[in-house]
């Protein structure tokens, strides 16, 4: 999307005076660029709108899977969750022994 115009050279444009004011010619050739800027504006925003509902409607079609892996006890882990529980159902009968 390539645009002709922006807010600056909208602000700065300078047109011709002649007799009566400014010159009709410059100002429909400078209004002409104004509109297919606005049209481009509206085809681009009208686009956009299309992919943003297609996007949404893709989401919400599609499971959400969890992007944070959950993490898997290692050996050590499951060894020391033994040792505990063993401790808290033996008790004291352990360090007898």
């Amino acid at each position: 999307m390539e645009l002709k115009l922006d807010s600056k050279a909208i602000l700065e444009k300078e047109f011709k005076t002649g007799m009566r004011g400014y010159k009709q010619e410059d100002v429909d050739l400078f209004l002409d660029e104004v509109i297919q800027d606005y049209e481009t504006f509206k085809k681009e925003i009208a686009r956009l709108q299309e992919e943003n509902e297609r996007l949404k409607l893709a989401a919400n079609s599609t499971p959400q899977r969890s992007t944070v892996p959950t993490p898997q006890p290692t050996n050590f882990d499951i060894l020391q969750r033994i040792s505990n529980l063993e401790r808290q159902v033996f008790g004291s009968k352990l360090s007898e022994d």
